[in-house]
């Protein structure tokens, strides 16, 4: 170090090694040719005449006498050095870290000053590589090496390191930090690189960092320790800091504690989240509010609280962090502790009701709100609404605000008698309010509040209400419709069984065949449509059986598709592994050819039917939000088309029995009521959701079953007797039978029919005669057939009789309803067969048979 003519310090390299290499080379170049070309000359001066070789040579002398003289004065420079060179330099040179250039081989080509100053160098002898003084110290020789392993791979690396004296001899004890930093580059025409080497004392820093740790430190041990609580928050709620002291309130282990794994949800208690979300700021703006809510401690227990609550927005108005700090209500010395156990409990009560709850001026303007207010009109009222004097009508829907406003003038007149005000919102007319206006007691000009509104939500009770008038309705047009069917059933099986006797006695050839075969073709037609009305009331008869209804829906594939138009595309989707249902395989079968015609004539211009299946699970059930819809497991099978769609005010009335959307002719409204009634009667649940113009979706919900060993036993052995069965089967007897039955048309026949077969006949209009009959016979009756709805005494009742005086007795019930419907007023150990209305006597004969072959 030197200084120059101003007086400063001159900074100059300890080491050099860039420049001498070259310099030499140009210069001996330089003599060398020179001295080339005198001697050329001198060889060849015969050739080329003495006179010529003299002028060259006195030229060459001229040049170089010339270049000599130029570069004595400075007019010529021998490598000159480029003005961004010297910058460079002495830019280097100047620099606070030390700097150690090294070739391929390590050796020193460069070292500034600041190097040397810190390594403890005082002659270019004395620097040593980076390697060489740091390799052997253990402290520093792991940094030290993964910095070298990374040069020799071509790749820059950086690193840290803490010694417990100063690298250089004679400093200062006491422990000492650098910070490393190494890199390769290359020379302008050199082929291998040099590696590049800066250190640099970070003591002074480290120090500084470690008294702004310790501050920060002791800042965050004083927010720790306060006497209130406070928590920060992110943008969606989740705390990223809480101090000590709120944590002990809650319970909460600090030690455990992970920022964003707790949701301020998770602390506030009932609709508190509703007040903190009432706070918007404006655009780009903060805005900060108090506000008197519960906090949940990890007990469960209610901490009554005061939040001093700060929020940001950015600048689109999306909520940003927030920073709360938190009063507990509990203590304190701000007043007497039974005013403040008053004011605490009545924050909480305000704010704990399930009712919301609001105060308006004379003009019917919101001066305050409870929690569950704001939750309940979060979309229409914020807790700026107070500042901005917001009408309570606009919360009401236009129909209704004149109502509220009279409300209001009642109250103002302080009037006990208000009556309450059903509502919709305004913006959503699917949910429904109530609101009572009560006028304020103490009510004077001065006073500013003119009246307390409260408000609840009827929506659920509405929902019930009208399932509640559907239901009763549907049960009563249900019953209607089972007493119609039962009588029907009476007449079409006299009428059947009428035509199977005249039947018998006439040829296909006689004149009056075809007659009867229509009158019994249309007999059957009628029964189809009783059927029909049983299915809606839910009392037809049924015989389920365990199905699969991947096989079912396959084997249906090809009715459906014989059934849709041209323009109709069927889509099947079958589920994977579905679970077992039990249910009637030809009513089931019906549902579905049901469901497909309608959504055929829904598709006048074509479209697509698709048909799936799946398996839903007890956990997925909420999920569809079906109010009716019990927790279980289901089989889930989808009827969606792409048609027309239905109306909210039709999709009121589909399952509605005679409503129908067809022509005059081609509907008898029974369609959706029998499906309705069969997918009820099975145990399941049908649901429908449409769209005008978009298509309709019904699901029918039927449960899983999970069979019971007997169960598996008893259907093997039914269906090894059922095909041990012959194909004509011989169905005369002699058997003794008597034939309950008070509608005479359906008793004649009967009799007729069994007699026809070779029984003995004995015939009773009561159960109370068919009783004294079989007293009179001693008990010698071999088979009882009879109704189940009879005057006087009805079957099951004659059955217990009979019981009681001969416990085997073969009985069979013949009835319009279905079996259930009666079988659960019997003992649990009767045996009985079953009939159902309208049957034929071919019906008759095969179950009369069939019961006396089981008893033998």
């Amino acid at each position: 170090m030197a200084k120059d003519s101003s007086g400063e310090m001159e900074m100059f390299p300890v080491v050099d090694q860039t420049a001498r290499p070259g310099v030499i080379f140009r210069l001996t170049l330089f003599i060398l040719v020179l001295t080339a070309a005198a001697a050329l000359f001198f060889l060849f001066q015969e050739p080329l005449g003495e006179t010529f070789v003299l002028i060259a040579l006195a030229i060459l002398a001229t040049v170089g006498v010339g270049f000599l003289f130029a570069a004595t004065i400075g007019f010529v420079h021998i490598a000159p050095r480029a003005t961004g060179d010297e910058l460079a330099r002495a830019f280097i040179d100047s620099m606070p870290e030390g700097l150690l250039v090294t070739d391929a081989k390590g050796r020193i080509l460069y070292a500034n000053q600041a190097y040397a100053a810190l390594t403890g160098a005082t002659s270019s002898a004395d620097v040593k590589t980076v390697e060489a003084l740091l390799s052997d110290n253990p402290e520093a020789a792991p940094t030290i090496e993964r910095l070298a392993a990374a040069v020799r791979d071509g790749k820059p690396a950086d690193g840290e390191f803490r010694l417990s004296r100063s690298i250089r001899a004679g400093a200062e004890p006491g422990a000492r930090w650098y910070r490393a930093r190494a890199r390769v580059f290359k020379l302008p025409g050199q082929r291998r690189p040099v590696t590049a080497w800066v250190l640099k004392d970070i003591s002074q820093e480290r120090a500084e960092q470690e008294r702004f740790f310790l501050d920060l430190q002791k800042a965050i041990d004083h927010l720790d320790q306060a006497p209130v609580g406070f928590f920060a928050a992110d943008s969606e709620g989740r705390l990223t800091y809480i101090n000590a002291t709120l944590a002990d309130w809650l319970g909460i282990d600090l030690a455990k504690f992970v920022p964003g794994s707790v949701a301020l949800s998770e602390i506030v208690a009932g609709d508190g989240m509703a007040l903190v979300h009432s706070f918007k700021p404006e655009q780009g703006s903060t805005r900060t509010g108090v506000m008197d809510l519960d906090m949940l401690t990890v007990t469960g227990e209610a901490l009554p609280v005061r939040f001093m609550h700060r929020v940001s927005a950015s600048r689109d108005g999306k909520r940003g962090p927030s920073r709360t700090i938190v009063l507990n209500r509990s203590v304190g010395e701000d007043a007497s502790a039974a005013l403040r156990a008053a004011e605490v409990r009545f924050t909480r009560f305000f704010n704990s009701t399930p009712m919301a709850i609001a105060s308006v001026d004379r003009e019917g303007r919101i001066l305050s709100t409870n929690a569950p207010f704001l939750s309940l009109f979060g979309s229409v009222v914020d807790s700026s609404a107070i500042e901005r004097r917001i009408p309570l009508k606009t919360v009401i829907h236009e129909r209704d605000r004149e109502a509220f406003e009279a409300a209001l003038e009642k109250a103002k007149q302080r009037q006990a008698s208000i009556p309450p005000i059903d509502t919709v919102l305004p913006d959503n007319e699917e949910r429904h309010m109530r609101f009572y206006v009560n006028a304020v007691a103490d009510y004077s000009e001065g006073v500013e509040e003119a009246a307390i509104v409260y408000a609840v939500e009827t929506t659920e009770q509405k929902a019930l209400e009208n399932q509640m008038a559907q239901s009763q309705k549907m049960q009563a047009v249900g019953q209607l419709a089972g007493g119609i069917a039962h009588d029907f059933n009476n007449v079409l099986t006299a009428i059947i069984m009428a035509s199977d006797l005249l039947l018998t006695n006439h040829r296909p050839s006689d004149p009056s065949f075809p007659d009867i075969m229509n009158i019994k073709q249309n007999a059957n037609r009628a029964a189809s449509l009783v059927r029909q009305l049983l299915a809606f009331s839910r009392r037809q008869t049924l015989r389920p059986e365990v199905l699969n209804l991947t096989d079912v829906l396959a084997d249906l594939r090809m009715l459906l598709q014989r059934l849709m138009n041209n323009s109709v595309e069927l889509k099947i989707e079958h589920g994977r592994d579905l679970w077992p249902v039990k249910a009637d395989l030809g009513q089931f079968e019906q549902v579905i050819v049901n469901l497909a015609v309608n959504a055929r004539d829904a598709m006048p211009e074509g479209g697509t039917l698709t048909v799936r299946t799946r398996n839903v699970s007890a956990e997925e059930v909420p999920g569809f939000n079906y109010r009716e819809l019990a927790p279980g497991d289901y089989v889930l099978i989808e009827v969606e088309d792409t048609g027309t769609g239905i109306d909210p005010e039709t999709m009121k009335k589909i399952f509605e029995p005679f409503f129908t959307t067809k022509e005059v002719g081609k509907g008898t409204g029974l369609g959706l009521s029998m499906v309705y009634g069969i997918v009820k009667q099975t145990g399941g649940s049908i649901h429908c959701e449409s769209e005008v113009g978009k298509g309709t979706t019904f699901r029918i919900f039927l449960p899983r079953h999970v069979p019971a060993e007997a169960e598996v036993a008893a259907q093997g052995a039914a269906a090894a007797k059922e095909q041990a069965k012959p194909a004509n089967r011989d169905l005369s007897g002699s058997a003794r039978v008597l034939v309950v039955e008070d509608e005479d048309a359906v008793r004649l026949g009967s009799v007729r029919a069994l007699t026809s077969r070779g029984y003995e006949v004995f015939e009773a209009t009561s159960g109370t005669e068919a009783l004294e009959i079989f007293k009179e016979l001693d008990g010698q009756v071999d088979i009882v057939v009879s109704d189940v709805v009879m005057p006087e005494m009805d079957g099951p009742t004659l059955l217990t009789k009979l019981r009681e005086i001969q416990p085997d007795i073969r009985f069979i019930f013949v009835s319009g309803y279905a079996e259930d419907a009666f079988a659960r007023n019997l003992p649990e150990d009767a045996v009985f067969g079953f009939l159902p209305k309208p049957f034929s006597l071919k019906q008759l004969a095969t179950t009369v048979k069939e019961m006396l072959e089981e008893k033998k």
